[in-house]
């Protein structure tokens, strides 16, 4: 019986690698993906080390055709995609006067269209198998944050794309819950446990001793946790932020 695997959509250093690993020691194959299949060798061989499986695949999250495929080369030859995990941000600050429409563009394409196209792909495959016995055919997470909510100044474009990646979350959580699939849209509200974050802002880094920003592999254990609920409670969106994080 192949393994199932759990697809990771923008796998990077910090939280997607922490969700591919969380999954990883659930029993999944990760499936991580970005634009440049070779960055992605330090995090595979973490896996592998610590005795998980995963595949590193290189996919302009973009592209409908690169998307289309590698579905089905992951589908063909790991298994089925059980669980996909949507993590690409474009958090590109801007002032709205000198905002440029390639730009504007260009971040919708990262944050919301490419959503859109992996999420479709992996849904039609979940649908086309069998309802097993729990009555639940896989789990897709979209990760969002702050600007998902409200739009703050000089972020018109990244807030306009998470609020419509929030948008498609609900949409399909409502056509496809039905059918088994368990959807969810997670707010990640603070920042997180990054070399930027400890580079580009000390003050806030400095939070991190008193459990004021947030930790990756806790961010995982939630998603885990999501894809675990079953399907009499379901979470839809969910909110993770610091304790000292103002809302």
């Amino acid at each position: 019986m192949p393994q199932p695997a759990a697809l990771i959509v923008g796998a990077g250093d910090a939280t997607g690698g922490a969700i591919a690993r969380a999954f990883a020691r659930e029993g999944y194959a990760a499936c991580v993906t970005r634009r440049s299949a070779d960055k992605l060798a330090p995090l595979v061989a973490q896996i592998q080390a610590d005795g998980g499986t995963a595949h590193a695949f290189g996919s302009d999250a973009r592209r409908e055709d690169e998307v289309v495929a590698l579905v089905a080369q992951i589908e063909a030859t790991v298994g089925p995609i059980e669980v996909m995990v949507f993590n690409i941000g474009a958090n590109v600050p801007e002032s709205i006067l000198s905002e440029t429409a390639r730009k504007y563009f260009k971040v919708w394409e990262m944050a919301c269209f490419s959503g859109f196209l992996n999420a479709r792909e992996v849904a039609k495959r979940m649908v086309a198998r069998p309802l097993p016995a729990g009555g639940q055919r896989g789990t897709i997470l979209f990760t969002g944050a702050t600007a998902s909510l409200r739009g703050g100044a000089n972020f018109a474009a990244f807030s306009g794309a998470k609020m419509a990646l929030r948008a498609l979350a609900q949409s399909m959580a409502r056509e496809l819950g039905p059918q088994g699939i368990h959807v969810a849209h997670t707010i990640i509200d603070g920042a997180i446990d990054t070399e930027f974050i400890r580079s580009n802002f000390p003050e806030r880094y400095a939070r991190k001793a008193d459990d004021g920003i947030l930790n990756p592999e806790h961010i995982a254990q939630a998603y885990v946790m999501l894809h675990r609920q079953p399907r009499d409670a379901w979470t839809h969106e969910l909110d993770l932020r610091p304790w000292i994080e103002n809302f």
